[in-house]
């Protein structure tokens, strides 16, 4: 004892029985790893250090993981079916404190895993063997992969809503007819819907990417260790099927080298990019709905309730909301920069650097989650302004690849065509006259293809009518395609 206390160590016992945590003489406590050292690390180091200001949010899955692991020991005979139940209940009531806000979370631990611990030591002896064939690399390792799982599922909630919103408005647009864009320059005449949809099909492709994700995360890393796992008789296959890392058979899944499954960060990365995907996705969305709330397109009007106003100027109606969800855009793909860098040059296994991997997910997730859910429940107050849609959509020359049609199926060859219709839009603005309007003996010079039926290109409905095939704007279609998103 003399040898402990000269080295400034006070082990200390509560209620008469030996405890496992550790307190420097000077009172502060060390994690459990310190056996080895004389002293404990400076305050600087442990506030570089510590990560449970952030990690605590695990907390449910590090329980759940602790859970299994003891239920896996109890089953193979490292502890008994008694200390089992100690174990698993006293972890109950631990999470009971965390969810209640009643339970303290103590920096000097460093993170959720040892606070936990630490804390189920004090009330239960037997916690003392639960770390046992476990390492804190494979037990944070599980932990981030029920997380995935877990946030994956939320994410997948949160764009199937940001679909059923869209599928709504296009819904409800499916008779309003506006220009379609290249270039922010007027192309061709869409249904309002047909644009409106065009995100829902971005939306669902970002499901598959988080389910991608989530089928990536299923697999159980605990039994690695720290990067050999170990010689005692631990069963896989029983702690993967307690923890749910099972395929759609019920057969456990299991990383099968221990170095990569400790210092693999893939899961990080993918998880990342399918949040910075829809990030993409809800900016370009937001652009447009900017710019179409906007004095000069005036194609929509925003709800109140998610526009703002000017402290100066009284006439402002500002459509913050959008905008931010366009900002926040920026934040999911630094995150993801942000992980392929500290990645790309660690030697294998561990480095601490990897610490840093869990900030930038969980930033994600609470910001993709928020701004999803943010469109979805401005998307219903959203209404088209029918009368400047209209009017936008009468500019003859928005149908002037149809005439370029009409050209095509009497014979001319498509450039000779659109060269033909070039030489109609540039007689339309020498003269300033409607190219639907232009008289008939002006138009006859360009080319002796052009008969007075021409002007038969320039009916919008019909224009609309057919264009009828797979993935097409025609009215058959857009109706199909809603009618086939309601049903997913």
């Amino acid at each position: 004892m003399m040898r402990i206390l000269s080295l400034g160590w006070i082990r200390f016992a509560k209620a008469g029985r030996s405890e496992n945590s550790i307190i420097m003489a000077d009172g502060k406590k060390q994690a459990t790893w310190g056996g080895r050292f004389s002293e404990g690390p400076a305050e600087l180091m442990l506030r570089i250090g510590e990560s449970v200001s952030f990690d605590q949010r695990l907390a449910p899955f590090d329980i759940q993981g602790s859970q299994a692991q003891a239920a896996m020991l109890a089953h193979v005979g490292i502890i008994t079916l008694e200390e089992r139940d100690a174990i698993q209940a006293g972890l109950d009531v631990i999470l009971t404190q965390i969810k209640a806000g009643e339970f303290t979370w103590d920096p000097a631990l460093e993170d959720v895993h040892m606070n936990i611990e630490q804390a189920l030591t004090l009330e239960v002896p037997a916690a003392a063997k639960l770390h046992t064939a476990r390492s804190r690399n494979d037990q944070v390792a599980t932990d981030m992969r029920l997380w995935f799982k877990s946030a994956c599922d939320e994410l997948d909630l949160s764009l199937a809503k940001v679909i059923a919103a869209l599928v709504d408005l296009a819904d409800q647009t499916q008779e309003v007819i506006i220009p379609g864009y290249t270039h922010l320059q007027r192309a061709q005449p869409v249904p309002m819907a047909h644009h409106l949809l065009a995100y829902v099909e971005m939306f669902a492709r970002d499901r598959t990417l988080i389910a991608a994700v989530k089928e990536q995360a299923n697999v159980c890393p605990l039994g690695s260790g720290a990067i050999a796992g170990t010689t005692l008789p631990i069963d896989r296959d029983f702690v993967a099927k307690e923890l749910g890392f099972v395929d759609d058979e019920g057969k456990p899944q299991l990383t099968q080298n221990s170095m990569d499954a400790v210092s693999d960060r893939d899961t990080f990365i993918q998880f990342a990019s399918a949040c910075a995907a829809v990030g993409i996705h809800l900016s370009r969305l937001s652009e447009d709905f900017i710019l179409w709330s906007s004095v000069e397109f005036g194609f929509v009007k925003l709800p109140d309730a998610f526009t703002t106003g000017s402290s100066l100027m009284p006439q402002k109606k500002n459509p913050d909301a959008f905008e931010l969800v366009r900002g926040k855009s920026a934040r999911l793909t630094g995150n993801l920069q942000m992980l392929l860098t500290m990645v790309k040059g660690l030697p294998l296994t561990y480095n601490r650097d990897l610490q840093e991997d869990k900030p930038p997910v969980f930033d994600s997730f609470d910001q993709t989650k928020l701004i999803l859910d943010c469109v979805a429940a401005c998307l219903p107050g959203v209404s088209a302004d029918v009368k400047r849609c209209a009017f936008a959509v009468a500019d003859p020359a928005l149908l002037a690849t149809d005439v370029v049609d009409y050209l095509v199926k009497k014979a001319l060859p498509f450039r000779e065509a659109h060269h033909v219709v070039g030489a109609l839009v540039a007689l339309s603005e020498q003269l300033d006259i409607p190219l639907n309007k232009l008289p008939f003996e002006e138009v006859s010079k360009i080319h002796e293809a052009l008969g007075e039926d021409w002007v038969q290109a320039f009916d919008l409905e019909k224009a609309l009518a057919a264009r009828d095939k797979p993935g097409m704007p025609g009215p058959d279609q857009v109706a199909a395609r809603i009618a086939h998103w309601r049903n997913v």
